[in-house]
């Protein structure tokens, strides 16, 4: 029954109907009460008053196993890691406690929430939104930060023993060298061994200098100086 055809049945106060006697029919009464008690627990479990058609989506996980065996260079274009390295980050972050809960909507397998987590930082600009992380595996956007959570939680437990370079690891020592020897080359011997972590900020001049003044000239259309801050102490290990 509709609330319409619910308040058709309900008597006007200019229809004759005494006064002291009920207003409203025992049933109609109850057939009301229950119709506005599904509307309330309806709008309670949408979150919304007005239905709106449901969003498609096209996920490309699937496309994962493929590239694992079939392709491994796509599968670390878009993960950044080799395969062995995703399945290695599985066994190490499955049994944290931020991926059980008690809530009748179990989450995601941890692989998923770990191929969205590494999509998300291995990219930058308008292909990291979480939008775009959302349409790519098929998913919310509130998932999508979640995921990005909760793998950041059970990655950090195991930050010295996964993040670092491989002392026996004769590649990963290649590679060390190499980037210090870039960093020297581009600066001075003494920032060396920073090579890790740096970040920045630019201070605006008051006007474009007069002595090669369009090298000053940033991205933010600000004329600037930057000063940046490297942490040699950070150990990072290259994911592919």
């Amino acid at each position: 029954m509709s609330l319409d055809s619910i308040w058709d049945e309900i008597p006007s106060s200019d229809s004759g109907t005494d006064a002291s006697g009920p207003v409203f029919s025992s049933r109609a009464f109850t057939e009301f009460s229950n119709t506005i008690q599904a509307l309330e627990d309806e709008v309670e479990k949408a979150r919304t008053l007005v239905s709106r058609p449901k969003a498609t989506h096209a996920p490309q996980l699937h496309l994962l196993d493929e590239w694992r065996l079939e392709n491994p260079r796509r599968f670390r274009r878009k993960l950044r890691v080799d395969p062995e390295v995703f399945v290695e980050l599985i066994n190490r972050i499955i049994h944290h406690p931020v991926f059980y809960n008690n809530s009748n909507n179990p989450q995601l397998p941890v692989p998923v929430q770990l191929a969205v987590f590494l999509n998300g930082i291995g990219h930058y600009g308008n292909a990291a939104t979480a939008k775009d992380m959302a349409d790519w595996a098929g998913v919310s956007v509130g998932t999508v930060y979640n995921c990005y959570r909760r793998v950041m939680v059970a990655i950090l437990q195991h930050h010295d023993n996964i993040i670092h370079f491989d002392p026996l690891e004769a590649k990963d020592q290649i590679e060390k060298d190499r980037a210090k020897d870039w960093v020297e080359e581009r600066t001075c011997s003494e920032w060396r061994g920073g090579f890790l972590c740096v970040d920045g900020t630019p201070f605006n001049v008051y006007q474009k200098p007069g002595w090669h003044g369009e090298g000053f000239f940033d991205r933010k259309s600000n004329y600037s100086l930057s000063a940046q801050v490297s942490d040699r102490e950070i150990n990072f290990k290259n994911p592919y």
